[in-house]
Protein backbone atom coordinates (compact mmCIF):
# COMPACT_ATOMS: atom_id res chain seq x y z
CA UNK A 1 0.00 0.00 0.00
CA UNK A 2 0.99 3.33 -0.37
CA UNK A 3 1.74 6.53 1.92
CA UNK A 4 -0.48 8.38 4.04
CA UNK A 5 -1.02 12.13 2.43
CA UNK A 6 -0.01 14.98 3.95
CA UNK A 7 -3.27 16.55 3.87
CA UNK A 8 -4.67 13.07 5.77
CA UNK A 9 -1.75 12.95 7.82
CA UNK A 10 -3.06 16.54 9.31
CA UNK A 11 -6.43 15.43 9.46
CA UNK A 12 -5.45 12.44 11.75
CA UNK A 13 -3.38 15.14 13.65
CA UNK A 14 -6.38 17.59 14.33
CA UNK A 15 -8.77 14.64 15.28
CA UNK A 16 -6.12 13.48 17.41
CA UNK A 17 -5.36 16.68 19.11
CA UNK A 18 -6.21 17.24 22.92
CA UNK A 19 -6.92 13.40 23.40
CA UNK A 20 -5.30 11.73 26.64
CA UNK A 21 -5.53 8.33 24.77
CA UNK A 22 -3.29 7.05 23.17
CA UNK A 23 -3.41 7.44 19.12
CA UNK A 24 -4.44 3.38 18.67
CA UNK A 25 -7.43 4.74 20.74
CA UNK A 26 -8.52 7.00 17.48
CA UNK A 27 -11.96 6.13 16.45
CA UNK A 28 -12.19 5.82 12.61
CA UNK A 29 -15.36 7.14 11.28
CA UNK A 30 -18.56 5.49 9.42
CA UNK A 31 -18.75 6.19 6.31
CA UNK A 32 -22.16 6.12 4.44
CA UNK A 33 -22.20 7.71 0.65
CA UNK A 34 -25.76 7.60 -0.80
CA UNK A 35 -25.73 7.84 -4.85
CA UNK A 36 -28.70 9.03 -6.28
CA UNK A 37 -29.47 7.77 -9.76
CA UNK A 38 -29.67 10.43 -12.67
CA UNK A 39 -31.04 13.12 -10.50
CA UNK A 40 -30.28 16.77 -11.20
CA UNK A 41 -28.62 19.89 -9.86
CA UNK A 42 -31.47 21.83 -9.82
CA UNK A 43 -33.71 18.05 -7.78
CA UNK A 44 -32.07 19.86 -4.62
CA UNK A 45 -34.16 22.37 -2.78
CA UNK A 46 -31.18 24.10 -1.33
CA UNK A 47 -29.62 24.66 -4.85
CA UNK A 48 -32.70 25.31 -7.03
CA UNK A 49 -35.12 27.53 -5.06
CA UNK A 50 -38.26 26.19 -7.48
CA UNK A 51 -37.71 22.60 -5.90
CA UNK A 52 -40.19 21.89 -2.83
CA UNK A 53 -40.10 18.46 -2.64
CA UNK A 54 -36.19 17.75 -0.13
CA UNK A 55 -37.01 19.16 3.32
CA UNK A 56 -34.56 16.38 4.43
CA UNK A 57 -31.81 16.97 1.85
CA UNK A 58 -32.04 20.54 2.36
CA UNK A 59 -31.79 20.08 6.22
CA UNK A 60 -28.61 18.00 5.48
CA UNK A 61 -27.18 20.75 3.05
CA UNK A 62 -27.91 23.45 6.72
CA UNK A 63 -26.27 20.56 9.33
CA UNK A 64 -23.70 19.93 6.65
CA UNK A 65 -21.29 21.67 3.44
CA UNK A 66 -23.13 21.72 0.02
CA UNK A 67 -21.26 21.66 -3.03
CA UNK A 68 -22.17 23.63 -6.02
CA UNK A 69 -19.58 22.61 -8.51
CA UNK A 70 -19.44 18.96 -8.00
CA UNK A 71 -19.08 17.07 -10.98
CA UNK A 72 -20.05 12.76 -11.63
CA UNK A 73 -16.78 11.30 -13.24
CA UNK A 74 -19.22 10.27 -16.01
CA UNK A 75 -22.37 10.82 -17.68
CA UNK A 76 -23.87 7.42 -17.38
CA UNK A 77 -24.21 4.42 -14.91
CA UNK A 78 -21.57 1.91 -14.85
CA UNK A 79 -18.39 4.08 -15.81
CA UNK A 80 -19.70 7.02 -12.85
CA UNK A 81 -19.65 4.19 -10.56
CA UNK A 82 -16.83 2.33 -11.38
CA UNK A 83 -14.78 5.70 -10.89
CA UNK A 84 -16.42 6.49 -7.43
CA UNK A 85 -15.15 3.18 -6.56
CA UNK A 86 -11.87 3.37 -7.69
CA UNK A 87 -11.14 6.97 -7.66
CA UNK A 88 -9.99 6.10 -11.56
CA UNK A 89 -12.01 7.73 -14.77
CA UNK A 90 -12.70 4.97 -17.16
CA UNK A 91 -9.86 5.52 -19.34
CA UNK A 92 -7.99 3.76 -16.59
CA UNK A 93 -10.16 1.35 -14.81
CA UNK A 94 -11.60 0.13 -18.38
CA UNK A 95 -14.78 0.98 -17.56
CA UNK A 96 -15.86 3.33 -20.06
CA UNK A 97 -19.62 2.52 -21.08
CA UNK A 98 -22.92 0.69 -19.50
CA UNK A 99 -22.80 -3.25 -18.65
CA UNK A 100 -25.78 -5.34 -20.12
CA UNK A 101 -27.74 -7.93 -18.64
CA UNK A 102 -26.03 -10.84 -20.84
CA UNK A 103 -22.39 -9.02 -19.84
CA UNK A 104 -20.07 -11.46 -18.87
CA UNK A 105 -17.17 -9.38 -17.40
CA UNK A 106 -17.23 -6.08 -14.74
CA UNK A 107 -15.28 -3.40 -13.39
CA UNK A 108 -11.44 -5.48 -13.89
CA UNK A 109 -10.87 -7.54 -10.98
CA UNK A 110 -7.35 -6.41 -10.93
CA UNK A 111 -8.89 -2.58 -9.70
CA UNK A 112 -8.82 -2.08 -6.45
CA UNK A 113 -12.21 -0.93 -5.04
CA UNK A 114 -12.71 1.43 -2.16
CA UNK A 115 -14.49 -1.14 -0.50
CA UNK A 116 -11.41 -3.64 -0.42
CA UNK A 117 -8.94 -0.83 0.84
CA UNK A 118 -11.61 -0.21 3.58
CA UNK A 119 -12.20 -3.98 4.68
CA UNK A 120 -8.63 -4.41 5.39
CA UNK A 121 -8.35 -1.45 7.47
CA UNK A 122 -10.69 -2.91 9.84
CA UNK A 123 -14.61 -1.62 8.38
CA UNK A 124 -17.45 -3.37 7.92
CA UNK A 125 -18.55 -3.38 4.56
CA UNK A 126 -22.20 -3.16 2.82
CA UNK A 127 -23.96 -2.45 -0.47
CA UNK A 128 -27.38 -1.80 -0.69
CA UNK A 129 -29.06 -0.50 -4.12
CA UNK A 130 -27.46 -0.79 -7.63
CA UNK A 131 -24.60 -2.57 -8.68
CA UNK A 132 -23.85 -2.26 -12.23
CA UNK A 133 -20.58 -3.19 -12.22
CA UNK A 134 -20.94 -6.84 -13.34
CA UNK A 135 -22.70 -9.10 -12.25
CA UNK A 136 -21.28 -12.59 -12.97
CA UNK A 137 -19.13 -14.58 -11.49
CA UNK A 138 -16.34 -12.48 -9.46
CA UNK A 139 -17.87 -9.39 -10.73
CA UNK A 140 -20.71 -9.73 -8.06
CA UNK A 141 -20.19 -6.98 -5.37
CA UNK A 142 -19.79 -9.93 -2.84
CA UNK A 143 -16.37 -10.80 -4.67
CA UNK A 144 -15.51 -6.90 -4.85
CA UNK A 145 -14.61 -6.35 -0.72
CA UNK A 146 -18.40 -5.92 0.46
CA UNK A 147 -19.24 -8.37 3.47
CA UNK A 148 -22.83 -7.71 2.63
CA UNK A 149 -24.96 -7.13 -0.73
CA UNK A 150 -28.67 -6.44 -1.15
CA UNK A 151 -29.78 -4.78 -4.01
CA UNK A 152 -30.19 -5.32 -8.12
CA UNK A 153 -27.35 -6.00 -10.38
CA UNK A 154 -28.40 -3.38 -12.94
CA UNK A 155 -31.09 -0.11 -13.80
CA UNK A 156 -33.98 -1.44 -12.76
CA UNK A 157 -35.59 -0.68 -16.29
CA UNK A 158 -33.07 -3.50 -17.42
CA UNK A 159 -35.88 -6.40 -16.54
CA UNK A 160 -40.11 -6.59 -16.61
CA UNK A 161 -41.78 -6.71 -13.37
CA UNK A 162 -44.97 -6.52 -11.91
CA UNK A 163 -45.10 -3.17 -10.66
CA UNK A 164 -43.72 -1.58 -13.98
CA UNK A 165 -44.32 2.15 -12.32
CA UNK A 166 -43.90 4.91 -14.83
CA UNK A 167 -41.52 5.30 -17.91
CA UNK A 168 -41.59 6.71 -21.60
CA UNK A 169 -42.50 4.50 -23.23
CA UNK A 170 -44.69 2.85 -20.72
CA UNK A 171 -43.28 -1.06 -20.49
CA UNK A 172 -45.52 -3.82 -19.71
CA UNK A 173 -45.39 -5.89 -16.85
CA UNK A 174 -43.72 -9.98 -16.70
CA UNK A 175 -45.51 -12.11 -19.17
CA UNK A 176 -46.87 -15.14 -17.96
CA UNK A 177 -47.26 -16.93 -20.73
CA UNK A 178 -44.48 -18.13 -22.87
CA UNK A 179 -46.20 -16.67 -26.28
CA UNK A 180 -46.34 -12.75 -24.51
CA UNK A 181 -42.71 -12.97 -23.65
CA UNK A 182 -41.49 -13.06 -27.41
CA UNK A 183 -43.48 -9.59 -28.05
CA UNK A 184 -40.71 -7.33 -28.78
CA UNK A 185 -41.17 -4.25 -27.08
CA UNK A 186 -38.47 -0.71 -27.87
CA UNK A 187 -36.95 0.10 -25.27
CA UNK A 188 -38.11 -2.60 -22.82
CA UNK A 189 -37.24 -6.15 -21.27
CA UNK A 190 -39.82 -8.85 -21.13
CA UNK A 191 -37.74 -12.01 -21.35
CA UNK A 192 -35.93 -11.87 -18.00
CA UNK A 193 -37.57 -10.33 -14.76
CA UNK A 194 -35.47 -7.85 -12.72
CA UNK A 195 -33.27 -10.05 -9.55
CA UNK A 196 -32.89 -9.07 -6.41
CA UNK A 197 -29.93 -10.48 -4.47
CA UNK A 198 -29.16 -10.86 -1.06
CA UNK A 199 -25.38 -11.77 -1.45
CA UNK A 200 -25.30 -14.20 -4.04
CA UNK A 201 -28.50 -15.36 -3.69
CA UNK A 202 -31.77 -14.00 -5.50
CA UNK A 203 -34.25 -13.65 -2.78
CA UNK A 204 -37.16 -12.27 -5.34
CA UNK A 205 -37.84 -12.46 -9.46
CA UNK A 206 -38.87 -10.49 -10.38
CA UNK A 207 -38.44 -7.26 -7.79
CA UNK A 208 -41.77 -5.43 -6.39
CA UNK A 209 -40.58 -1.60 -6.85
CA UNK A 210 -43.77 -1.00 -4.84
CA UNK A 211 -42.01 -1.89 -1.82
CA UNK A 212 -37.83 -1.43 -2.81
CA UNK A 213 -37.22 1.70 -1.26
CA UNK A 214 -38.84 0.51 2.13
CA UNK A 215 -36.66 -3.06 2.11
CA UNK A 216 -33.52 -0.74 1.10
CA UNK A 217 -33.90 1.55 4.21
CA UNK A 218 -34.51 -1.61 6.35
CA UNK A 219 -31.45 -3.42 5.03
CA UNK A 220 -29.45 -0.38 5.24
CA UNK A 221 -30.91 0.71 9.30
CA UNK A 222 -30.40 -3.05 10.10
CA UNK A 223 -26.30 -3.08 8.58
CA UNK A 224 -25.76 0.41 10.37
CA UNK A 225 -27.42 -1.08 13.78
CA UNK A 226 -25.09 -4.49 13.42
CA UNK A 227 -21.89 -2.72 12.23
CA UNK A 228 -22.49 -0.26 15.22
CA UNK A 229 -22.81 -3.06 17.57
CA UNK A 230 -20.18 -5.00 16.18
CA UNK A 231 -17.53 -2.22 17.74
CA UNK A 232 -15.82 -2.15 13.96
CA UNK A 233 -16.36 1.43 11.64
CA UNK A 234 -18.57 0.56 8.88
CA UNK A 235 -18.68 2.00 5.11
CA UNK A 236 -22.26 1.70 3.09
CA UNK A 237 -22.28 1.94 0.03
CA UNK A 238 -26.47 2.57 -0.86
CA UNK A 239 -26.92 3.51 -4.46
CA UNK A 240 -30.72 4.33 -5.09
CA UNK A 241 -33.09 3.58 -7.58
CA UNK A 242 -34.23 6.88 -7.60
CA UNK A 243 -34.38 8.58 -9.83
CA UNK A 244 -33.41 6.30 -12.65
CA UNK A 245 -37.07 5.81 -14.38
CA UNK A 246 -39.21 3.30 -14.03
CA UNK A 247 -40.53 5.82 -11.06
CA UNK A 248 -43.22 3.54 -8.65
CA UNK A 249 -45.46 6.25 -6.12
CA UNK A 250 -48.25 5.23 -4.90
CA UNK A 251 -51.37 6.63 -5.33
CA UNK A 252 -52.64 8.93 -5.25
CA UNK A 253 -50.62 11.44 -7.04
CA UNK A 254 -50.31 15.05 -5.90
CA UNK A 255 -51.74 17.38 -8.50
CA UNK A 256 -48.94 20.15 -7.92
CA UNK A 257 -46.00 18.19 -7.55
CA UNK A 258 -46.61 15.18 -10.42
CA UNK A 259 -44.81 11.47 -10.45
CA UNK A 260 -41.58 12.95 -10.43
CA UNK A 261 -42.38 15.38 -7.51
CA UNK A 262 -44.07 12.51 -5.51
CA UNK A 263 -40.52 9.81 -6.16
CA UNK A 264 -38.30 12.72 -5.41
CA UNK A 265 -40.32 12.70 -2.02
CA UNK A 266 -39.99 9.37 -1.60
CA UNK A 267 -36.33 9.72 -2.25
CA UNK A 268 -35.74 12.96 0.00
CA UNK A 269 -37.93 10.98 3.03
CA UNK A 270 -34.91 7.69 2.47
CA UNK A 271 -31.98 10.21 2.95
CA UNK A 272 -33.93 11.46 5.85
CA UNK A 273 -34.10 8.21 7.66
CA UNK A 274 -30.72 6.81 7.37
CA UNK A 275 -29.70 10.30 8.54
CA UNK A 276 -31.68 9.79 11.85
CA UNK A 277 -30.76 6.25 12.03
CA UNK A 278 -27.05 7.06 11.99
CA UNK A 279 -27.20 10.00 14.39
CA UNK A 280 -29.11 7.53 16.56
CA UNK A 281 -25.48 5.16 16.56
CA UNK A 282 -23.55 8.10 17.61
CA UNK A 283 -24.02 11.44 16.23
CA UNK A 284 -20.53 13.24 15.36
CA UNK A 285 -19.57 8.87 14.10
CA UNK A 286 -20.71 9.10 10.65
CA UNK A 287 -19.92 10.81 8.00
CA UNK A 288 -22.76 11.06 5.31
CA UNK A 289 -21.84 11.65 1.50
CA UNK A 290 -24.69 12.41 -0.70
CA UNK A 291 -24.61 12.93 -4.69
CA UNK A 292 -25.50 11.62 -7.87
CA UNK A 293 -24.24 9.61 -10.73
CA UNK A 294 -24.99 11.77 -13.94
CA UNK A 295 -27.52 14.21 -14.71
CA UNK A 296 -31.11 13.73 -15.78
CA UNK A 297 -32.26 11.38 -18.45
CA UNK A 298 -33.94 14.39 -20.63
CA UNK A 299 -35.93 11.78 -23.48
CA UNK A 300 -37.74 10.79 -20.35
CA UNK A 301 -39.67 14.05 -20.51
CA UNK A 302 -41.80 14.89 -17.34
CA UNK A 303 -39.87 12.01 -15.68
CA UNK A 304 -36.75 13.41 -15.58
CA UNK A 305 -35.18 15.83 -13.51
CA UNK A 306 -34.42 19.49 -12.98
CA UNK A 307 -30.91 20.88 -14.62
CA UNK A 308 -31.23 24.06 -12.77
CA UNK A 309 -29.42 26.78 -14.87
CA UNK A 310 -27.39 24.35 -16.98
CA UNK A 311 -28.72 23.76 -19.72
CA UNK A 312 -26.36 23.82 -21.71
CA UNK A 313 -27.91 26.26 -24.28
CA UNK A 314 -25.05 26.01 -27.77
CA UNK A 315 -26.10 22.16 -27.72
CA UNK A 316 -29.86 22.75 -27.44
CA UNK A 317 -30.23 25.21 -30.55
CA UNK A 318 -28.03 22.78 -32.48
CA UNK A 319 -30.57 19.90 -31.54
CA UNK A 320 -30.88 17.06 -28.69
CA UNK A 321 -30.03 17.05 -24.80
CA UNK A 322 -27.67 18.43 -22.65
CA UNK A 323 -28.19 16.33 -20.42
CA UNK A 324 -27.13 12.57 -19.21
CA UNK A 325 -24.72 10.78 -21.43
CA UNK A 326 -23.64 14.55 -22.58
CA UNK A 327 -20.04 16.28 -21.56
CA UNK A 328 -22.42 19.17 -20.85
CA UNK A 329 -22.82 20.96 -17.54
CA UNK A 330 -26.50 19.19 -17.12
CA UNK A 331 -24.60 15.69 -17.85
CA UNK A 332 -22.10 15.69 -14.94
CA UNK A 333 -22.83 18.47 -12.53
CA UNK A 334 -24.99 16.73 -9.66
CA UNK A 335 -25.64 17.90 -6.00
CA UNK A 336 -23.32 17.13 -3.33
CA UNK A 337 -23.87 17.10 0.40
CA UNK A 338 -21.25 16.65 3.13
CA UNK A 339 -22.92 15.65 6.81
CA UNK A 340 -20.38 15.20 9.81
CA UNK A 341 -21.27 16.80 13.14
CA UNK A 342 -18.43 18.37 14.77
CA UNK A 343 -16.32 17.41 11.94
CA UNK A 344 -17.72 19.44 8.79
CA UNK A 345 -19.14 23.03 9.23
CA UNK A 346 -22.91 23.41 9.12
CA UNK A 347 -24.42 25.58 6.45
CA UNK A 348 -21.34 25.87 4.27
CA UNK A 349 -21.58 26.62 0.86
CA UNK A 350 -18.39 25.37 -1.29
CA UNK A 351 -17.28 26.25 -4.83
CA UNK A 352 -14.57 23.89 -4.95
CA UNK A 353 -14.25 22.13 -8.19
CA UNK A 354 -14.39 18.32 -6.86
CA UNK A 355 -15.92 15.35 -8.42
CA UNK A 356 -16.91 11.81 -6.96
CA UNK A 357 -13.50 10.68 -8.29
CA UNK A 358 -12.44 12.39 -5.01
CA UNK A 359 -14.68 10.19 -2.87
CA UNK A 360 -12.28 7.54 -2.83
CA UNK A 361 -8.94 8.97 -1.71
CA UNK A 362 -10.81 11.02 0.92
CA UNK A 363 -12.23 8.05 2.59
CA UNK A 364 -9.43 6.29 2.65
CA UNK A 365 -7.34 9.20 3.90
CA UNK A 366 -10.11 9.29 6.87
CA UNK A 367 -9.90 5.97 7.50
CA UNK A 368 -5.67 5.98 7.78
CA UNK A 369 -5.80 3.67 5.20
CA UNK A 370 -3.24 4.36 2.23
CA UNK A 371 -3.99 4.27 -1.76
CA UNK A 372 -3.19 1.07 -3.78
CA UNK A 373 -0.10 1.35 -5.49
CA UNK A 374 1.05 0.91 -9.17
CA UNK A 375 -1.54 3.20 -10.44
CA UNK A 376 -2.89 6.47 -10.65
CA UNK A 377 -5.81 8.15 -9.16
CA UNK A 378 -7.89 11.20 -10.90
CA UNK A 379 -9.40 11.89 -8.03
CA UNK A 380 -8.06 13.91 -4.94
CA UNK A 381 -7.96 13.73 -0.96
CA UNK A 382 -10.44 16.46 -0.62
CA UNK A 383 -10.29 16.54 3.28
CA UNK A 384 -8.97 20.05 3.45
CA UNK A 385 -12.52 21.29 1.65
CA UNK A 386 -14.70 18.92 3.88
CA UNK A 387 -12.91 20.50 6.68
CA UNK A 388 -13.39 24.27 5.71
CA UNK A 389 -9.84 24.99 5.45
CA UNK A 390 -9.63 24.96 1.84
CA UNK A 391 -11.74 25.78 -0.76
CA UNK A 392 -9.83 24.73 -3.47
CA UNK A 393 -10.01 21.36 -5.59
CA UNK A 394 -8.98 20.48 -8.97
CA UNK A 395 -6.92 22.21 -11.17
CA UNK A 396 -7.92 20.47 -13.85
CA UNK A 397 -11.25 18.16 -14.37
CA UNK A 398 -11.38 15.61 -17.01
CA UNK A 399 -15.08 14.71 -18.89
CA UNK A 400 -15.48 11.47 -20.66
CA UNK A 401 -17.56 10.80 -23.53
CA UNK A 402 -20.20 9.24 -22.15
CA UNK A 403 -22.39 8.13 -25.37
CA UNK A 404 -23.70 11.45 -26.84
CA UNK A 405 -20.79 11.47 -28.91
CA UNK A 406 -16.73 10.57 -29.26
CA UNK A 407 -15.81 7.24 -28.62
CA UNK A 408 -16.94 6.24 -25.22
CA UNK A 409 -14.49 6.92 -22.25
CA UNK A 410 -11.93 9.04 -24.59
CA UNK A 411 -11.11 12.48 -22.84
CA UNK A 412 -12.54 15.32 -25.16
CA UNK A 413 -13.42 17.63 -22.82
CA UNK A 414 -11.72 19.12 -19.55
CA UNK A 415 -12.84 21.98 -17.09
CA UNK A 416 -9.24 24.71 -16.24
CA UNK A 417 -10.50 26.68 -13.75
CA UNK A 418 -13.46 28.91 -14.65
CA UNK A 419 -12.91 27.80 -18.29
CA UNK A 420 -14.47 24.33 -19.85
CA UNK A 421 -12.85 23.47 -23.60
CA UNK A 422 -14.76 21.04 -25.66
CA UNK A 423 -12.88 19.30 -28.43
CA UNK A 424 -15.85 17.35 -29.17
CA UNK A 425 -19.54 18.13 -28.67
CA UNK A 426 -22.75 16.22 -28.95
CA UNK A 427 -26.25 16.01 -28.10
CA UNK A 428 -27.90 12.73 -26.41
CA UNK A 429 -31.66 11.93 -27.53
CA UNK A 430 -33.71 14.58 -25.73
CA UNK A 431 -37.68 14.54 -25.17
CA UNK A 432 -38.67 15.42 -28.55
CA UNK A 433 -36.53 12.66 -30.24
CA UNK A 434 -33.73 14.89 -31.47
CA UNK A 435 -30.17 14.30 -30.94
CA UNK A 436 -27.21 16.79 -31.60
CA UNK A 437 -24.75 15.75 -34.03
CA UNK A 438 -21.15 15.30 -32.78
CA UNK A 439 -18.97 17.64 -34.06
CA UNK A 440 -15.25 17.70 -33.51
CA UNK A 441 -13.27 21.25 -32.64
CA UNK A 442 -9.87 22.11 -32.96
CA UNK A 443 -9.31 24.83 -32.45
CA UNK A 444 -11.24 23.85 -28.53
CA UNK A 445 -14.69 25.30 -27.75
CA UNK A 446 -13.95 27.42 -24.72
CA UNK A 447 -16.54 28.88 -22.40
CA UNK A 448 -16.24 30.88 -19.74
CA UNK A 449 -18.79 29.35 -17.08
CA UNK A 450 -18.40 32.51 -14.25
CA UNK A 451 -20.21 34.54 -16.79
CA UNK A 452 -21.67 31.80 -19.14
CA UNK A 453 -23.04 29.23 -16.74
CA UNK A 454 -25.76 28.12 -19.44
CA UNK A 455 -22.99 27.39 -22.06
CA UNK A 456 -24.14 29.65 -24.52
CA UNK A 457 -21.85 31.66 -26.22
CA UNK A 458 -18.15 30.42 -26.47
CA UNK A 459 -15.46 32.60 -26.28
CA UNK A 460 -14.33 34.20 -29.60
CA UNK A 461 -11.15 32.24 -31.00
CA UNK A 462 -9.63 36.11 -32.08
CA UNK A 463 -10.78 37.56 -28.54
CA UNK A 464 -8.12 38.28 -26.24
CA UNK A 465 -9.54 36.14 -23.27
CA UNK A 466 -9.76 32.98 -26.25
CA UNK A 467 -5.69 33.53 -26.74
CA UNK A 468 -4.77 33.79 -23.76
CA UNK A 469 -6.16 30.49 -22.27
CA UNK A 470 -5.93 28.16 -25.42
CA UNK A 471 -2.32 27.34 -24.83
CA UNK A 472 -2.88 26.16 -21.17
CA UNK A 473 -5.88 24.69 -22.30
CA UNK A 474 -3.63 22.90 -24.82
CA UNK A 475 -0.95 22.14 -22.30
CA UNK A 476 -3.50 20.77 -19.55
CA UNK A 477 -5.25 18.57 -22.24
CA UNK A 478 -1.81 16.99 -23.67
CA UNK A 479 -0.60 16.46 -20.10
CA UNK A 480 -3.68 14.62 -18.55
CA UNK A 481 -3.32 12.15 -22.11
CA UNK A 482 0.76 11.72 -21.67
CA UNK A 483 -0.66 10.89 -17.77
CA UNK A 484 -2.96 8.22 -18.64
CA UNK A 485 -1.07 6.80 -21.54
CA UNK A 486 1.96 5.77 -19.29
CA UNK A 487 -0.46 4.64 -16.19
CA UNK A 488 -1.47 1.19 -15.42
CA UNK A 489 -4.73 0.69 -17.46
CA UNK A 490 -7.13 -2.09 -17.34
CA UNK A 491 -9.77 -3.34 -19.86
CA UNK A 492 -12.98 -4.43 -18.88
CA UNK A 493 -14.64 -7.65 -21.02
CA UNK A 494 -17.59 -6.45 -22.40
CA UNK A 495 -18.84 -10.16 -23.77
CA UNK A 496 -22.21 -10.54 -23.92
CA UNK A 497 -23.40 -14.67 -23.17
CA UNK A 498 -27.14 -15.37 -22.51
CA UNK A 499 -25.82 -17.48 -19.68
CA UNK A 500 -24.61 -14.95 -17.55
CA UNK A 501 -28.40 -13.23 -16.88
CA UNK A 502 -29.20 -13.91 -13.46
CA UNK A 503 -32.05 -16.29 -13.46
CA UNK A 504 -34.41 -17.62 -10.54
CA UNK A 505 -35.91 -20.25 -12.30
CA UNK A 506 -35.78 -20.87 -16.16
CA UNK A 507 -37.95 -22.98 -16.37
CA UNK A 508 -40.89 -20.54 -15.25
CA UNK A 509 -41.75 -17.44 -17.93
CA UNK A 510 -39.04 -14.57 -17.34
CA UNK A 511 -36.94 -16.42 -14.85
CA UNK A 512 -39.69 -16.21 -11.71
CA UNK A 513 -38.48 -17.56 -8.20
CA UNK A 514 -42.48 -18.87 -8.55
CA UNK A 515 -45.66 -19.28 -10.29
CA UNK A 516 -47.15 -16.10 -11.32
CA UNK A 517 -50.49 -17.15 -9.32
CA UNK A 518 -48.49 -17.61 -6.00
CA UNK A 519 -49.17 -14.47 -3.63
CA UNK A 520 -46.20 -11.96 -4.19
CA UNK A 521 -47.11 -10.08 -1.53
CA UNK A 522 -45.38 -12.10 1.25
CA UNK A 523 -42.66 -12.06 -0.74
CA UNK A 524 -41.30 -8.67 0.73
CA UNK A 525 -41.05 -10.02 4.53
CA UNK A 526 -41.00 -13.94 3.71
CA UNK A 527 -38.75 -13.84 0.93
CA UNK A 528 -37.77 -17.19 -0.51
CA UNK A 529 -33.65 -17.89 -0.29
CA UNK A 530 -33.89 -19.66 -3.88
CA UNK A 531 -30.08 -21.21 -4.92
CA UNK A 532 -30.87 -22.78 -8.22
CA UNK A 533 -28.55 -22.93 -10.74
CA UNK A 534 -30.05 -24.27 -14.09
CA UNK A 535 -27.55 -26.21 -16.25
CA UNK A 536 -28.82 -28.05 -19.81
CA UNK A 537 -28.40 -31.85 -20.17
CA UNK A 538 -29.17 -32.95 -23.18
CA UNK A 539 -31.21 -30.39 -24.36
CA UNK A 540 -33.21 -30.37 -21.02
CA UNK A 541 -32.81 -27.74 -18.07
CA UNK A 542 -31.39 -29.40 -14.70
CA UNK A 543 -31.70 -27.70 -11.44
CA UNK A 544 -28.46 -27.71 -9.46
CA UNK A 545 -27.64 -25.93 -6.16
CA UNK A 546 -24.08 -25.00 -6.46
CA UNK A 547 -21.69 -23.03 -3.77
CA UNK A 548 -18.42 -21.02 -3.33
CA UNK A 549 -16.27 -19.16 -1.02
CA UNK A 550 -16.14 -15.91 -0.45
CA UNK A 551 -13.18 -13.59 0.49
CA UNK A 552 -13.62 -14.29 4.05
CA UNK A 553 -14.62 -17.86 3.51
CA UNK A 554 -18.42 -17.59 4.13
CA UNK A 555 -20.37 -19.98 2.06
CA UNK A 556 -22.34 -18.15 -1.00
CA UNK A 557 -25.12 -19.73 -3.12
CA UNK A 558 -24.47 -18.86 -7.03
CA UNK A 559 -27.77 -18.52 -8.73
CA UNK A 560 -27.42 -18.21 -12.16
CA UNK A 561 -28.98 -19.56 -15.77
CA UNK A 562 -26.57 -21.75 -17.55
Amino acid sequence: MGTLSPWAVLALAVVLMGLSAPCAAYRQPNFIVILADDVGWGDLGANWAETKETPHLDELAAEGTRFVDFHSAASTCSPSRASLLTGRLGVRNGVTHNFAVTSIGGLPLNETTLAEVLREAGYSTGAIGKWHLGHHGHHHPSFRGFDYYFGIPYSHDMGCTDTPGYNLPPCPPCPRHSAAARVARKDCYTEVALPLFENLTIVQQPVNLSSLAARYVEEAAQFIRQASDSGRPFFLYLALAHMHVPLWVPPPLSPTSGIYGAALSEMDALVGRIKQVADSHGKGNTLLWFTGDNGPWAQKCELAGRLGPFVGAWQRQRGGSSAKQTTWEGGHRVPALAYWPGHIPAKRTSHALLSTLDIFPTLVALAGAALPPNRRFDGLDVSPVLFGWSDVGHKVLLHPNSGAAGKDGEIETLRLAQYKAFYTTGGAMACDGSTGPAERHQPPLIFNLDRDIQEQEPLDVASVEYQAVVPTVGRAYAQALEDIATDNVSVADYSKDPAAMPCCNAQLVACRCQAPSSHAAGLDHRMERRAIDVHTVHGHPTQTPIQTRGQRGQVFTLTYCR
